[in-house]
């Protein structure tokens, strides 16, 4: 990942849909929408290279057992 710390602005237009779903993370969380897409970019990021490496992406419960594996995104 690139650590310059010159800022980029992005402006996209996305469905009323997804906008409510970054309001309600947002709010979920404490943070922006700005934050919301950043987390999901750096989880995004973890995906693809665990999946590069040949690993499975899951959820585990409270027991650390595997609850549901994550197959696509």
């Amino acid at each position: 990942m690139n650590t310059n710390k010159v800022k980029v602005r992005l402006n996209f237009v996305v469905s009323p849909e997804v906008n409510e779903t970054l309001e309600n993370l947002a709010h979920k969380t404490g943070g922006t929408k700005t934050e919301v897409f950043r987390r999901a970019i750096a989880l995004m990021e973890v995906v693809v290279d665990a999946k590069q490496q040949g690993k499975k992406i899951g959820i585990a419960d409270k027991d650390q057992n595997l609850a549901t594996e994550i197959i696509s995104i």
